[in-house]
This record gives C-alpha cells, sequence and structure tokens, in this order.
C-alpha cells in the first residue's frame, strides 16, 4: 500500500509537471507566433506606405531625372497551315530608372533611385483567304495586355535603413498588434515590451519593461533580404508563472483532492491496523490476567476441597469451617469479578440502571474506606483523611459510587509494594466537590495516565502479574462518574505514586 501510494503520488507529480512543461512551451510558442506576426506586420505597413507616398510623388511628377530606358521586344509568330491560321504574339519590356531628391524623405542623402518596369504584351491570330483569285490576311483576334510596377526595394531599404526606430514604428501599433494576436490565440495576461539595437534600449518601450534573459522572449524587427536585423523586439510577461498554472490549476486541485483523500483513508486504515493491534495485545494480555485471576482461586478451591475429604481433617469441625470459608471467599472473589465484566457490558449497552438521591459524598467515602480498612491494617498500612468540604451533598447512586471509591483505594492499595499509606481530601471549588486520593505507590508513566481509563488496559508488565486485575475497575470507574456529571482525571510519576481527582456537581 505504502508502495502504491508513493507511486500514485510520484506519477501525478510528474504528470503535472509535464504539463506545466508543455502548458509553458505552448505559451513560449504562441508568443513567438506573435511576434512574428506582428514583427512583420509592421514591416509590411512600412512597405506598403512608403510605396503609397513614392507613387503620389511620380504621378505629380517630381522626376528629377531619368537615367537610362530599356526596352526588350519578344516576338513569337506560329504558323497553322491545317486552318489557315498565324499568330503572332508580341512581349516587350520597359525599364526606366529615376533619381528624386531625397529631402522628400528625410533620409540624408542627395538623392534616391527608383525603378520602373512597364510590361506589354500582345496577341494577335491571322486569317488567310482568297478573293477573285487574290489571297488576303485579317486579323481574327486581338489582345493587349499592359502591367506596370515599379521596383522600390532599393529606394524602400535605404529609406529605412537611415531612419530611426521610434519614427518607424510606434509603442501604440505594437501594443495594439501584439494585445489583438495573443487575444486570437487565447492568451490574456499582462505583458511589457521593448525594441532594443544591438542590446541597447530604444526609444520604443513601455514604461514597465525590465529586460529578463529567463523569462523574455524576442524576434528580429525590420529584417533586410539578407535576413540581418540590428533591431529585436522583445516581450516579457511579469504574471507569466501564474497565468500557466491558471491552466492547470483546476486539474492540480482535483489530483490534490483525489490523492489527499487516498492518503488520509491510507492513514486511517493504518491507524485502525495499530489499534486492532494494540486491543488484540490488550485482550491477550486480558485473557491472561483473567487466567491467573481465576487459576488462584480455583487451585485454593480445589485444594481446601482435597483437604475437607481426608478423613483425618474431616472430622475436625474448626478446619473443615476454615476450608469452607475459604472456599467461600475465593468464589466471592470470582463472583465479583464475573459481576464487573457484566456491570462493564451493560454499561456499553446503556442497559445499566442508575437510579440517584442526594446524599452526603463524606458519608460515601467513609463507607469505601470500612470496605477496604482491614486489608490497609493486615498491610500495616493507613487510610488519612483530610475532608475540608464544608458542602458535600451531591446526586448519587450510593452503591455504585461506593463502587468507585472502593476501586481506587483498591488499587492503592495493590499497586503500593509496601505498607500503603494513602490520603482522601475533599475541597469545594465553586459549585463542585473535588475528592482526591493520593497513595505513595508504583505511580505510572504518562503513555499509561493517558489510557488508564480505557477498557482491558493495563500497563504492559510481559509475562509478569504480580499484580491481579484485568483493566475493567478504572473503566467502571469512569464510567460512573460521567453518568454521574462528574469528571476524573489523574496525575502519576512512576515510583512517586498517584493522585486521582473526581469532580461532582454539588446540589443545593
Amino acid at each position: 500500500m505504502s508502495l502504491s501510494l508513493i507511486g500514485i503520488i510520484f506519477v501525478q507529480g510528474y504528470y503535472i509537471s509535464n504539463s506545466i512543461s508543455n502548458k509553458e512551451n505552448n505559451f513560449n510558442f504562441t508568443v513567438k507566433q506573435a511576434l512574428i506576426h506582428v514583427s512583420k506586420t509592421i514591416e509590411k505597413e512600412e512597405y506598403r506606405d512608403h510605396v503609397i507616398k513614392v507613387r503620389k510623388l511620380l504621378e505629380q511628377g517630381i522626376e528629377v531625372n531619368k537615367d537610362t530606358t530599356a526596352i526588350i521586344n519578344l516576338y513569337i509568330k506560329q504558323e497553322n497551315q491545317a486552318n489557315n491560321e498565324t499568330l503572332v504574339y508580341r512581349n516587350a519590356i520597359l525599364e526606366e530608372n529615376y533619381k528624386l531628391s531625397s529631402a522628400l524623405f528625410d533620409i540624408g542623402l542627395d538623392s534616391t533611385s527608383i525603378k520602373k518596369i512597364i510590361n506589354e504584351n500582345e496577341t494577335k491570330i491571322f486569317k488567310t483567304s482568297e478573293i477573285d483569285g487574290k489571297k488576303s490576311s485579317y486579323a481574327l483576334l486581338s489582345q493587349i495586355g499592359k502591367t506596370e510596377d515599379i521596383m522600390y526595394e532599393t529606394h524602400y531599404e535605404n529609406f529605412a535603413y537611415r531612419k530611426p526606430i521610434h519614427k518607424r514604428t510606434s509603442r501604440e501599433e505594437i501594443d495594439r498588434l501584439l494585445k489583438l494576436k495573443l487575444l486570437q490565440d487565447g492568451i490574456d495576461v499582462n505583458y511589457e515590451f521593448a525594441i532594443y539595437s544591438n542590446d541597447l534600449a530604444t526609444k520604443v518601450q513601455t514604461e514597465n519593461f525590465e529586460l529578463e534573459n529567463q523569462n523574455t522572449l524576442g524576434f528580429p524587427i525590420f529584417s533586410g533580404d539578407n535576413g540581418n536585423s540590428n533591431y529585436k523586439l522583445l516581450v516579457n510577461f511579469p504574471q507569466r508563472d501564474k497565468f500557466i498554472w491558471s491552466s492547470v490549476l483546476g486539474m492540480l486541485g482535483l489530483s490534490v483532492l483525489f490523492t489527499s483523500i487516498i492518503l488520509i483513508a491510507f492513514i486511517t486504515a493504518l491507524i485502525q491496523i495499530m489499534k486492532q493491534r494494540q486491543i488484540s495485545e490488550i485482550k491477550t494480555d486480558f485473557i491472561n490476567n483473567m487466567t491467573h485471576e481465576f487459576k488462584t482461586p480455583i487451585a485454593t478451591i480445589n485444594l481446601a476441597l482435597d483437604s475437607i475429604k481426608n478423613p483425618k481433617i474431616i472430622d475436625d469441625k474448626e478446619k473443615v469451617a476454615r476450608y469452607l470459608r475459604m472456599i467461600r471467599e475465593e468464589n466471592k472473589r470470582m463472583h465479583a469479578q464475573v459481576e464487573n465484566v457484566l456491570r462493564i457490558s451493560k454499561l456499553e449497552k446503556n442497559e445499566l440502571n442508575i437510579s440517584k438521591e442526594g446524599i452526603s459524598l463524606h458519608d460515601l467515602i467513609e463507607d469505601a474506606i470500612s470496605h477496604v480498612e482491614l486489608i490497609v491494617e493486615d498491610k500495616q498500612g493507613s487510610i488519612e483523611t483530610e475532608l475540608m468540604a464544608t458542602k458535600s451533598s451531591v446526586l448519587a447512586n450510593e452503591t455504585h459510587f461506593i463502587n468507585v471509591l472502593v476501586n481506587i483505594l483498591d488499587n492503592a492499595i495493590k499497586y503500593t509494594p509496601e505498607a500503603p499509606i494513602i490520603t482522601v481530601e475533599t475541597v469545594n471549588v465553586g459549585n463542585n466537590i473535588l475528592v482526591s486520593i493520593k497513595d505513595q505507590g508504583s505511580g505510572m508513566s504518562k503513555a499509561a495516565t493517558k489510557r488508564v481509563f480505557e477498557k482491558f488496559y493495563r500497563e504492559h508488565t510481559g509475562n509478569i502479574h504480580n499484580v491481579k486485575g484485568h483493566g475493567l475497575g478504572l473503566a467502571y470507574v469512569k464510567r460512573i462518574v460521567e453518568d454521574h456529571s462528574g469528571h476524573i482525571s489523574v496525575t502519576s510519576e512512576k515510583d512517586k505514586g498517584s493522585t486521582f481527582t473526581i469532580k461532582l456537581p454539588l446540589i443545593s
């Protein structure tokens, strides 16, 4: 599962990384195409405006010098005797060179050249016939065409080369063309641009343009016939990364969502597996403890019964009574353990009916102490009481709450290796009464204090069962206290004892 999850995350990351890379490549390609379009459009518009201007000057007759005129005539004659037709084709090319004053174009030269080419073609078909015994020819079809073209390249190159870049185009024109092309290609994001000449900035640039080699894209503008140019149109996008990420944000969000769901499910499954393992260990420990709990009284009962069957002892009434008392005590002990398990089961199913009445908590404490007093004296210990609370009336079930106190006191006795010294204190805090039961026993680790009220839980001691118990007493205590609208907590330190504190609401 772990390898599969890592694989899924890796594949998702690789796919998203590839998607972003493809988006970046597509973005760069689209921007490059837009720059090419803008560059070519500006060049075409400049050339078109230049041609229009020159034609107007020629139409106005502003000619300084007509240098040369070259005429090339091509004649083709073809006869077809089958139908007595003759085809004559003529093509004439006229070339004229003009010199115009450069002052008209403000390019710093005395004069500039214009080449004008006129193409004229004519096609005639002659038919031969006999009239009164004489041959004659007449034109069957005649086509005459004339085209005129002016070669502006030389003049345009001189004109454009000498003109400053800010006079050849404007920031507004570039912005209009670039924005329109980018919108057509689906890129709606702010940009900054500039025209650089040999890596030096020109006047044609936006206010916030910054040359960033990593994110700046460019394309030559105003290239000559050889394709070389001193100028380069550069553009960068301050919000480029945001724009690219926004295009994959939906896919990224879904990927993160579903991967998170899988991850949460995986972690939850691991936690459940760990909990089941802990529960299994606790139940195993519980069974081991219960085995020891029942093994001793059963063994004692068997020994007592075997002793009673002995002919020498069966007539000794005092010994028989002693053995019967032992059997009764061990039987009561096993019955108490079974009852404890059944009480917890009923509490879990909310089937335990607990009726409550107003009673003094100090009286319940005195009764609980009386139940364990003989055991404490047998171990040469003592229970001290400091009942400082001035108000002690609570709404409680006498039987169950005495069991709560007895369970805590019994734990304090069992988990004190030497003579148990137990202190029971009460104090009023607001509308509540606090009962603290403090011992000087072996104490618990911090991990144990967090789980001591869990059902079946006992601090792990391996296979050593020197302290009898089955991990149900404190779980029962917690459920009864909570049913009385109270709260129980414990503080403990290893080898320094534990303190259980119960808080109950007072009745007025």
